[in-house]
């Protein structure tokens, strides 16, 4: 008889640590092969998504009350069914199509909007997810066979972008989870671009004159219109926007986009007292603005500024549909006869007011509508269109 006994399980804390150590060696060494400076946007890249040790592909939980913070969907179902009237809309205008989603997080939202498609009786021909992280395909499979199961087959998931894309496409949350480069304004307006160092024990930062393609024309171009002027100012810009639109609009073959995030139109995001950026992080539901704590177990985020999205669906060849609040979107789709109708309508009652109160999800949330070869009016933008703000 052996008196070996087998090696204890690594815990979830000691695993956890394990990968941020290894993702933290990984980024000192992309540092010091940057000659000592590497742009935020490659560390934010390198902190949410460096395969197998990146915040969305390295397998912790993330969403709901058990990870670091809670999206839409999972507030109440009313969202997705109400994403799910609008996107029935473009079906119908199409003669069918498919629905496409960007990102699928928990799965939630995938599981709404075909739940309701169902019961209204407009089912898209396939429901097709693009999502890159192996974990979170693995949690969306598991609760849409638990959740419908008649419909599971219907879903489709994918690493890139289809050619053949027609229908609706939804992105919630998607284009704040974007790696962005931040700058600040140095004496006499002067540009400069935001670095991270590997000085000292813990990853810091150095701003320093701009190496990042690009970067030096946009916030010239933001000083233009008198915005980001005053010395100190500091913020970011999404310069991997522009490539990204370009490529969805290429796959869309005719449909609505609709991308539904925090932020603002341009004249609000770069306004004077807002002048340390949006740039966020949360873990454990608390929201703290340090990306260099925790690597590869914290979300890091920006707002998004809606006017460069407008303008960069505008130069892919998308026209602007619409442009509101969330709340107003989800009133305009019908949020007030769906919780009517619902034989659970007591205990949706409470997400609601998260969904749709100023002080919640309300204002702070947008929806846009970019359309390729469709046209309105759409339900979502037609209680108040915001359009003229951007």
């Amino acid at each position: 008889m052996s008196n070996q006994h087998a090696a204890p399980e690594a815990s979830e804390p000691d695993i956890q640590a394990e990968i941020s150590a290894r993702l933290n060696e990984r980024i000192r060494g992309e540092i010091t092969a940057a000659g000592g400076l590497l742009p935020f946007d490659r560390f934010m890249e390198l902190a949410l998504y460096a395969p197998g040790l990146g915040y969305y592909v390295a397998g912790a939980q993330k969403l709901g009350a058990a990870g670091d913070f809670v999206t839409a969907p999972e507030v109440s179902a009313l969202f997705g069914r109400c994403v799910g009237n609008q996107c029935a809309e473009v079906l119908q205008e199409l003669g069918g199509g498919d629905v496409f989603e960007i990102g699928a997080g928990s799965g939630a939202l995938a599981v709404h909007i075909l739940a309701h498609l169902e019961q209204i009786g407009t089912l898209p021909h396939r429901y097709r997810i693009l999502e890159p992280s192996p974990d979170l395909q693995a949690r969306q499979r598991a609760l849409l066979r638990a959740e419908i199961p008649q419909l599971a087959e219907r879903c489709e998931w994918l690493v890139d972008l289809p050619r053949d894309l027609r229908g609706a496409v939804v992105a919630n949350e998607v284009l704040d989870a974007m790696p962005v480069h931040r700058f600040q304004v140095g004496p006499a307006g002067t540009i400069l671009e935001v670095f991270v160092s590997n000085a000292g024990e813990r990853l810091t930062e150095i701003t320093a004159p701009p190496r990042s393609p690009g970067l030096t024309a946009a916030v010239a171009a933001l000083q233009s219109e008198g915005l980001a002027c005053a010395h100190g100012y500091s913020s970011e810009v999404n310069l991997r926007l522009a490539p990204w639109m370009k490529a969805l609009a290429d796959s869309l073959t005719a449909g609505l986009v609709l991308l539904i995030d925090y932020g603002y139109p341009r004249s609000a995001y770069y306004q004077a007292d807002r002048h340390m950026g949006t740039l966020m992080c949360h873990y454990r539901h608390q929201a703290h603005d340090d990306p260099y704590r925790r690597l590869g177990l914290q979300d890091i985020t920006a707002h998004v500024d809606f006017t460069a999205v407008v303008e960069a669906g505008a130069a892919a060849g998308l026209e602007l549909e619409g442009f509101t609040t969330q709340a107003n979107f989800l009133i305009g789709c019908g949020i007030d006869h769906i919780l009517a109708d619902a034989e659970e309508s007591l205990d949706l009652a409470q997400g609601v007011k998260q969904l749709l109160l100023p002080t919640a999800m309300g204002e702070r949330f947008k929806v846009m509508g970019l359309g390729k070869k469709v046209s309105g009016p759409w339900s979502g933008f037609c209680v108040r269109d915001l359009s003229d703000r951007l």
